[in-house]
């Protein structure tokens, strides 16, 4: 509001208008047009004849928000109204990197170059290096100075999360999943089972009332690599384990009656329901081994099949995965769990997904990540492979300084 008061005072006499109105929140000119300075919300615009329109640092205004707020004013636009984008870039996921993307895509289904996006919009990028009074030293010192994930957002306008992520933003950049491979239902696989392979098939439950989803995730081992998931929130609990049995049945149909496969789900409140269906149904008629973490000694509480998820085990997990992933020891596909990493954040302790943001996929992988751990106490291809150290694990021995 303080820049457009400004702009409009500054302007030459010759292209300044008359203003009639003259308030906090808009500026009237005599000729009818109007200007309106608001707050990004989710119906700001709603109902306007809208001639131009400019949101600035878009990328920043809050996920939910930004995209009720482009749906809304969408329709407006389409009649007539052009609209101008400025901002540093935040997220991959929001809405400002959609529109971003949509104005790279320059040429047409036959090859064709076109002046325009695919939304109508032209791209236009001025990084760090534009601007006549910073050369190379600059960069350099301004590197040093805010590191490298800053730099390369705040500068060179690369889509890095500035967020306190479980995942680095300089591995998230480089992660780009790919397409299934086939669909059983809503199973999606990316790569067919191989009888030479063990395999790791963790089920999240959920009420399956509209709410947060249930997801399974299916790893290959001791490849670690992401082979299937599954995920729906208006799937029952009964639902939820005939299809981790759809996925069992699939795997020793696709590999043979001998592969090994391990499979478990989440026992906290609503597991207790999944582990009487599980039981009503004969743990026997779900192909593959039950796996359960052992009673902890001395504890009073009743035992539980499967895992129990606890603050203290969920931060063990957290660790562990964050540590296969970003050393390549294991392989994430689904582009679907790419996008919830991208979002799962620490908050209050522990990591968990911003708000209005989803980490279903998320929380069944890191079960998966658990599974794999305590199998590799008894399988020593997998142990090889938690247990596996790289360089960037180690960390130097600080220097020990003796006065005399």
């Amino acid at each position: 509001m303080l820049f457009r008061s400004y702009a409009y005072e500054n302007c030459p006499d010759f292209i300044r208008d008359a203003v009639v109105d003259y308030n906090k929140g808009s500026m009237t000119f005599a000729n009818g047009s109007r200007i309106i300075s608001a707050t990004t919300t989710e119906t700001t615009g709603r109902g306007l004849a809208i001639s131009l329109l400019y949101c600035d640092e878009f990328a920043f205004v809050r996920p939910t928000i930004a995209r009720e707020f482009w749906t809304s004013i969408s329709p407006t636009l389409s009649t007539g109204g052009k609209a101008i984008i400025t901002s540093t870039p935040n997220s991959d996921e929001d809405t400002f990197s959609h529109i971003w993307r949509e104005a790279n895509k320059t040429f047409d289904e036959y090859g064709n170059h076109r002046e325009l996006g695919t939304n109508g919009f032209k791209a236009y990028k001025a990084d760090w290096s534009r601007h006549p009074d910073r050369d190379q030293q600059w960069g350099d010192e301004e590197k040093s100075r805010l590191g490298e994930e800053k730099f390369r957002r705040e500068h060179c306008l690369e889509f890095i999360r500035d967020d306190e992520l479980l995942i680095s933003s300089l591995k998230l950049a480089t992660l780009e999943g790919k397409d299934p491979i086939y669909k059983q239902g809503q199973i999606r696989w990316y790569k067919k089972p191989d009888r030479q392979y063990t395999y790791l098939v963790a089920l999240d439950p959920s009420l399956g009332t509209g709410g947060d989803a249930s997801a399974i995730q299916v790893l290959e081992m001791p490849s670690m690599i992401q082979v299937a998931e599954w995920q729906h929130n208006r799937t029952m609990i009964p639902g939820q384990i005939e299809i981790l049995k759809q996925i069992n049945q699939y795997i020793k149909e696709s590999a043979g009656e001998d592969t090994l496969i391990y499979w478990s789900v989440e026992n906290n409140t609503i597991g207790e329901a999944a582990l009487i269906v599980i039981n009503e149904m004969g743990e026997e008629n779900i192909p593959g081994i039950f796996l359960s973490e052992p009673a902890k000694m001395g504890s009073s509480r009743r035992y539980r099949r499967g895992f129990t998820t606890t603050n203290k085990s969920k931060l063990a997990a957290c660790s562990k995965f964050k540590n296969l992933l970003e050393t390549d020891r294991l392989t994430v596909n689904s582009k679907n769990l790419i996008s919830e990493l991208k979002n799962f954040v620490a908050i209050g302790g522990g990591y968990r997904a911003k708000l209005g943001e989803k980490d279903d996929l998320v929380l069944s992988i890191l079960l998966a990540v658990r599974m794999g751990q305590f199998i590799s106490g008894f399988d020593s291809k997998i142990y090889e492979k938690f247990a596996e150290k790289f360089e960037s694990e180690t960390m130097a021995p600080m220097p020990i300084f003796v006065l005399r």
